[in-house]
């Protein structure tokens, strides 16, 4: 299994854990994956919430939260640690800010198209900006926009399919059609950032995300051009994951009839496990009754049918009734509740087995073929 290189970092396994939130990754996760040599990310989300008692208001808790959780995890760890920031988040210019003046190595932002990310960047800045991103077009716009208008170009580019837990960059009719499978748009990005990095002699490292759940989905996708790989649900069935634990036993007890697509306030379609929560969202039993945090630039609480803030912060706290567990359409996989070390290791043996596997076909092919 190759290393990761992202700008002048290189990560010792090729795998970057995805962000969670509200909660699901903060410094406890995020500090265990980059341990045994991955990029650890801690999610911006909701951590107003977390770190409510921190500050006056919801917005000033969020940077007060972020500064803890990065000081937090640099000091667990020497491995990379992210932060993920949704493009979606009233406060995100905040949270880049804040995120580049704590020495974040990786700033990774979805939920939207982070066309002026490099503006953010100041003198002597190391954070490296990775945007998130569901189809080779956007890639494009990105690479042209930020190289144009800040001579700057993505130090790594995460390609997130319809199978990733979560919002997905995807209508609904798309999630189940072929043409948008991440096995269809990893080539696809590849190609399209191959030009740039030809153009401007400069790596821009690909990495597939979206379902990614075994040793065995990792060489999939590595051999179809991605460098690497972003897996999350797997890592929230771990001691080390920073939800409460009835929140994980809620992927070690889901079926994969319990995986479904939902409807987001932020207007996006997204993936969750179902339970009493969302029963009661489909009766319209949930709607809100003011806007406490204004988080969401999309969201506007007379219209959705519950705030999504506050839904996620229950569930993070163990509290399912009154929120919903977020996940990857392989969530149900998980057997039990395993350390962030086992599940590298796992993945580890398992992409090995499919390389020897592959090359064994490969052997006999040839052999096969020098007999006729």
């Amino acid at each position: 299994m190759n290393n990761l290189k992202i700008g002048n970092l290189t990560a010792r396994i090729p795998i970057i854990q995805g962000g969670m939130g509200v909660g699901i990754s903060l410094n406890g996760l995020a500090s265990a994956v980059a341990n045994e040599g991955g990029v650890g990310v801690i999610s911006c989300a909701g951590l107003g919430l977390i770190y409510r008692n921190t500050a006056k208001d919801y917005m000033e808790a969020c940077i007060c939260g972020l500064k803890e959780e990065i000081k937090k995890a640099k000091e667990k760890t020497s491995g990379i640690i992210g932060v993920n920031i949704m493009m979606a988040l009233t406060n995100f210019n905040e949270m880049v800010k804040t995120a580049i003046a704590e020495k974040a190595d990786v700033i990774f932002a979805g939920a939207g198209l982070p066309l002026d990310l490099p503006k953010f960047r100041t003198e002597g800045c190391t954070t490296k900006l990775v945007p998130i991103v569901s189809s080779a077009r956007a890639a494009k716009i990105i690479c042209e926009k930020w190289k144009t208008l800040y001579d700057y170009l993505p130090d790594l580019i995460v390609v997130e399919g319809p199978k990733a837990g979560g919002h997905l960059g995807f209508k609904s009719e798309q999630i189940s059609d072929p043409n948008f499978s991440l096995e269809k748009l990893i080539p696809e990005v590849v190609k399209e950032v191959s030009y740039f990095e030809d153009k401007y002699n400069q790596e821009i490292p690909v990495v597939a995300a979206g379902g990614i759940y075994t040793g065995e989905d990792m060489y999939k996708f590595m051999e179809l051009g991605a460098k690497g790989v972003q897996i999350a649900s797997r890592f929230v069935t771990t001691h080390e994951c920073d939800a409460d634990d009835k929140f994980k036993q809620s992927y070690v007890n889901a079926k994969e009839n319990d995986v479904e697509i939902i409807q987001s306030p932020v207007g996006m379609p997204g993936r969750a496990l179902s339970n009493v929560f969302l029963d009661k969202v489909k009766l319209g039993l949930t709607r809100p009754k003011s806007c406490p945090y204004d988080c969401l630039r999309t969201c506007d609480y007379k219209k959705v049918p519950y705030c999504i803030i506050v839904a996620l912060y229950n569930a993070y706290k163990g509290n399912l009734d009154k929120g919903y567990a977020f996940a990857g359409s392989n969530a149900y996989l998980a057997p039990r509740i395993f350390s962030v070390k086992e599940v590298v290791d796992d993945l580890k043996t398992n992409f090995e087995k499919a390389h020897k596997q592959a090359i064994e076909k490969l052997k006999n092919k040839l052999s096969f073929d020098k007999q006729k």
